[in-house]
């Protein structure tokens, strides 16, 4: 008697640790496959242990139909389906299935307890070391070999070229900002050689130069502007910004950033209006304003008055000499114009807009040009303001590559 052949599982390999990567990883080896992730830097999930430095902001809990908003219009329906397949919720409840308690904060936004993204990545490895996923650092894919319809991947590691010809690739390489954390499009070249379309990368998330005053510079940079609504393109978006020596960044403005930067690109400059008092209209501000003023100066009657600090006022003074009467000084503290002259560089993008054009992607997120290799994360062309929705996506990007993955297998 004979014993039946055992099975052997496919192999597939998973090219870039960071979220989107990970999360593919996981669900692939809870699938029953075998799951190789390669990182060519010496540890994993670098951008992601540095966005949170400042609090992970993993997602956000508004409704789902605001949410999909947030999202570059090109790839709002494709994102809605990689949100169907993991949500917002489904997020959080595996972030607190790792042990780590999430709340929601006063914008809404949705964070680990701890506030920090390592307790979280160490506890996600330690599953993923026991679901048998096997983890290789320092090992940088360079492409297919010579033949490259072959499928067999080659990688430059400490020991030298390693070739491995796995049963599927999903490739989560990343964009092109944070270069010195792993992202920097390095891949491009050898994507499109296989006959890829890759847009060219665009920074996303990022600031803006201003001319300002040498007054306003010295005096103001690292100061941010609180509780501002920011409008451009008859767009408008409640936040926070930050004024910098080179000009103006921050949350308020990175939601506003793709916009921005392709009036720059068209016209070479754009107006960008920010209201200091959004919660007061205009008609109820020169109502205030009307108050007389006293001895005091007019910096602290706007002070009392109407709750400005003082960078606020000097934006007001930015545009020129203070209107005296009520009515157009109230004009001008709900619409202050900053004249934006240029964007600042992918070295400075807290993220990115480009990548492999989704047309170029089938709805599992297979190359069209590519059978059997996968993409997911921010190497695909997309773009989201910061808030929990460039995580979000990455993340469930990373689950649908994964089923896609796990799909196309039994089909063959």
């Amino acid at each position: 008697m004979t014993d039946a052949p055992s099975f052997t599982p496919p192999i597939v390999a998973v090219i870039g640790a960071g979220p989107a990567g990970l999360m593919a990883a996981e669900r692939l080896a809870q699938a029953g496959l075998r799951v190789v992730v390669h990182e060519r830097m010496p540890s994993v999930a670098r951008k992601f242990l540095m966005a949170g430095r400042g609090g992970l902001n993993l997602t956000h809990s508004e409704p789902s139909a605001s949410f999909l908003d947030r999202y570059d219009a090109p790839a709002r329906a494709r994102i809605g389906g990689w949100l169907a397949a993991f949500s917002p919720a489904d997020l959080t409840a595996w972030a607190e299935g790792l042990g780590q308690e999430t709340f929601v904060g006063s914008s809404g936004r949705v964070f680990p307890r701890a506030m920090k993204a390592s307790p979280l990545l160490r506890a996600w490895l330690a599953r993923l070391e026991g679901l048998g996923v096997e983890v290789r650092v320092r090992s940088h894919w360079t492409g297919w070999e010579a033949n490259s319809e072959n499928g067999v991947l080659s990688f430059d590691t400490p020991e030298g070229e390693r070739l491995e010809r796995p049963d599927a690739v999903v490739l989560a390489l990343g964009g092109a900002s944070w270069a010195r954390l792993g992202s920097d499009a390095a891949w491009v070249p050898g994507l499109e050689e296989a006959g890829v379309t890759v847009a060219p990368f665009q920074p996303s998330n990022v600031g803006f130069d201003v001319a300002w005053s040498p007054l306003l510079r010295e005096r103001f940079a690292g100061q941010p502007v609180k509780g501002v609504a920011l409008s451009h393109a008859g767009r408008t978006v409640r936040g926070e910004a930050m004024i910098a020596a080179y000009g103006i960044e921050g949350g308020g403005v990175y939601a506003l950033s793709a916009g921005l930067r392709e009036a720059i690109e068209r016209d070479g400059k754009t107006e960008l209006t920010l209201d200091l008092r959004p919660d007061i209209s205009r008609q109820a501000l020169t109502q205030k304003l009307l108050r007389p003023r006293g001895k005091d100066s007019l910096s602290n009657w706007l002070r009392k008055i109407v709750h400005l600090d003082p960078v606020a006022i000097a934006l007001l003074r930015e545009a020129g000499p203070l209107p005296s009467e009520p009515g157009p000084l109230a004009a001008r503290i709900k619409g202050v114009s900053l004249t934006l002259t240029g964007t600042q560089g992918l070295s400075r993008a807290i993220s990115s807009a480009g990548g492999v054009m989704l047309e170029g992607v089938d709805d599992r997120l297979m190359l069209k040009a590519r059978p059997g290799v996968f993409v997911a994360g921010e190497m695909l062309d997309w773009e989201a303001p910061t808030g929990g929705y460039l995580l979000q996506a990455s993340f469930a990007s990373g689950v649908v590559a994964a089923k896609g993955v796990t799909d196309w297998l039994k089909s063959r």
